[in-house]
Parts: C-alpha cells; structure tokens; sequence
C-alpha cells in the first residue's frame, strides 16, 4: 500500500473530491490478527464507478441496492458498493466504489458472468455511470478475516508504471509496497499484487488495499512524516499515473448515500 507515500511522490498535482457517508455508521473494529484458514489466496476485486452529474440520487441508491445485493452469491467471500470518501490523486474522479473478495479466479470468472451479477449491471449501472474501471490482483499472505468490518477505512491505490519496465523493476515495486506490512502494524490488513484483468484497468498494473480500523487511523497514517518518505525514491522514477482512493465500508445492508 505504497500511496500512504505516494500522496508526495506523484509529480501529479493532488486533489479531493468528498462524497461522504451519513455519520453515526462506524461500528467497533475487529483487529486483523488471525491468520488465513484457506488453503490458497482469496482474489481481489476492486470497481471503481463515475456516476453521471445530475443523477437522481434514488437511483444511485438503487445502484448500490443492487450491488450489494451480489453479497449473497455463492461465489462472494465478502462485498460492499458505497460512495468513495475520498479522490486523492488528479488521476481519479470516481464516485462510488465495490470492493469485493472471492476464493479463486474461477470464482470470480463465474460471479462475472452470473445472471444476477449481470442484471444488476444492466440495469442498474450501466445507465447511471459514465465511467467504469476494475482491477484484480491475488491477496497474496493475507492476515485476518476476509470481511473488511463495517466503519473499517480503506485507502485503494493502483499504479501505471512506464512502459518496458524489466520484470525485476516490478518485483522490486511489489516488494517496496509489502514491505510497509511491519510499518503499518498488526490492526491494518494489506494485500498487494498485479493485476491480472489488463482489459478493464486503463493500464494500472499494480494493486494494492491497505484496511484501517476507521478513517482517524488512515488519516494518522497518511500524516506520519516517516511514512510518507518510506522508500519514495525506489517507487517515483518507475511511475506514469496513480490513482489513490479512500473508502469507508457501509454498515451491513446499507447502502445509504
């Protein structure tokens, strides 16, 4: 989770654009503490949405409704569809976000083409949003539960890197990224990987979400001077674009905007 140093390493001039949950949705954090009981890693998913301006806000709420009503899926681990908190790259002007987890890529393959998946797409999404992008990477030593906690705080971040790169450039990005695991400590979750849907993600290759006990801890974080240094000068040169976005995930069957 390289952005909590990339809010000072991109060259791109930084910017937010807030889109707020009702207060009051933050229940107690369970600390990520336990060790995955799977045999194999679960799959990210992360979508990201720009929903058109002027839209009625009943049918965002019926976009959202939807979404989450996917949780239900045999194939899902865990998924929540809520407004994004926060933009805070000039490369993303998103609204909403889905962030979803699930055993296997063929799992993921059959969410995809699921029929319910696929009519909540139709119905719901695609005539409301003018944008769409998702990205998909293996959580690779995933600590603690699959289900990020309501009123937990999310900070996603997906790096462009420049074109030919050496396979040991990338390694060496990853490797920069986990490494802030012992930095962050035992009660924020961080998974990292390469993404591995190219069609759907606009050219950013690199993955990672980094899931806080609430949005006080993310912003404690993203202020800590030693932080925002860490390892800038390996990341910077090897960057095009980075799009970094806060979320704070919904109460349980909630998809108040």
């Amino acid at each position: 989770m390289l952005s909590l140093a990339l809010r000072t390493i991109s060259t791109l001039p930084s910017s937010s654009r807030h889109l707020r949950l009702r207060p009051n949705h933050r229940p107690s954090f369970r600390p990520f503490s336990v060790n995955m009981s799977t045999h194999t890693p679960p799959i990210e998913h992360v979508v990201l949405f720009k929903v058109k301006d002027g839209v009625d806000s009943s049918k965002v709420n019926d976009m959202l409704t939807g979404l989450n009503s996917l949780t239900s899926l045999e194939q899902v681990l865990h998924l929540t569809a809520a407004p994004v908190l926060r933009n805070c790259s000039s490369a993303s002007n998103f609204t909403h976000l889905l962030h979803s987890r699930y055993p296997s890529k063929e799992d993921l393959s059959s969410y995809s083409a699921h029929s319910a998946h696929v009519d909540v797409v139709k119905q719901f999404v695609l005539p409301i949003c003018d944008d769409i992008m998702a990205v998909d990477w293996v959580a690779d030593a995933l600590q603690g539960p699959v289900a990020a906690p309501p009123g937990s705080a999310l900070r996603i971040t997906f790096l462009k890197l420049k074109e030919n790169l050496a396979e040991e450039v990338k390694n060496e990005i990853l490797e920069v990224i986990a490494g802030l695991r012992e930095k962050l400590g035992p009660n924020v979750q961080l998974t990292v990987g390469e993404n591995f849907s190219p069609g759907r993600a606009k050219g950013y290759s690199i993955a990672s979400i980094a899931i806080f006990p609430g949005p006080k801890e993310l912003e404690a974080a993203s202020s800590d001077p030693e932080m925002v240094e860490l390892h800038k000068e390996k990341v910077r040169e090897h960057l095009e674009s980075v799009i970094v976005v806060d979320y704070v995930v919904p109460p349980a069957q909630t998809a108040s905007l």
